[in-house]
C-alpha cells in the first residue's frame, strides 16, 4: 500500500467514525459499529499495528501466525466478556500490550514463532474483553465481532505495508524507531491511566 492510499483510508476512516458515532445505528448496522470501534481507542489502533508490523520483520509464517493468534483470541476474549465473565485488569492488559509490542520492535527480538503467537494471543485477550465489556447494548454481537476482527486485520495489514514501504530505507532502523514511539506511547497512556 502506497502512503497516499494510506492517507486516504486513514481520512475516509476519520470521517465515517464520527458519522456512527451517534447512537441508534448499532442495531441497524452491528457489523460497521464493530469495524469502527476499535478505532475510537489509540490503544487497540497502534497494537494492532504493531502486531502486523512484528509480524512483517519476524518473516515467514509470522506474518500470518501473530495476526492470526491476535483476531481468535481477541474473538475469545469478547465472547467471555459478553456471557458475564468477569476479566480483571482489561485496561492494564491492553496498555503492557502496546509497551510489550513497541519493546520487541524496538529491540528487533526475534522470538519463536508459538511463544511470539502466545503472547499475541494473551494480549489479544484484553482486546477482546474491552470489546465485549463496550459491547452496545442494541448491536448483534455476531455482527459487533466480525466488524472489530475486519478492523484488526485492516490494522495488521497496514503494519505489514508498513514494513514493505520501508523497504527502501533502512528498514531495520525505522521499524525499531517506530517501536520506541509505540514503546512510549503505551508509557504516556499508563501514566494517564
Amino acid at each position: 500500500m502506497r502512503k497516499s492510499h494510506f492517507l486516504v483510508v486513514a481520512a475516509l476512516a476519520s470521517i465515517t467514525s464520527g458519522a456512527f458515532a451517534h447512537s441508534g445505528h448499532e442495531a441497524s448496522m452491528p457489523f460497521m459499529s464493530g469495524f469502527l470501534h476499535p478505532m475510537m481507542g489509540f490503544d487497540h489502533l497502534i497494537a494492532m499495528f504493531a502486531v502486523g508490523l512484528w509480524g512483517a520483520r519476524l518473516g515467514g509464517k509470522a506474518i500470518f501466525a501473530a495476526p492470526f493468534a491476535f483476531v481468535g483470541t481477541m474473538i475469545i476474549g469478547f465472547g467471555l466478556a459478553i456471557a458475564g465473565m468477569s476479566i480483571p485488569y482489561i485496561e492494564q492488559g491492553i496498555i503492557a500490550s502496546v509497551i510489550f509490542l513497541g519493546l520487541v520492535l524496538a529491540f528487533s527480538a526475534r522470538l519463536p514463532l508459538v511463544f511470539s503467537s502466545g503472547l499475541v494471543a494473551v494480549f489479544a485477550f484484553f482486546h477482546g474483553a474491552a470489546h465485549g465489556m463496550e459491547l452496545p447494548a442494541d448491536a448483534h454481537a455476531t455482527g459487533f465481532a466480525m466488524g472489530f476482527a475486519a478492523a484488526s486485520i485492516f490494522f495488521h495489514l497496514i503494519g505489514v505495508a508498513f514494513n514493505k514501504a520501508i523497504e527502501p530505507l533502512n528498514q531495520k532502523l525505522v521499524s525499531r524507531m517506530t517501536g520506541s514511539l509505540i514503546a512510549l506511547s503505551g508509557v504516556f497512556l499508563a501514566v494517564g491511566a
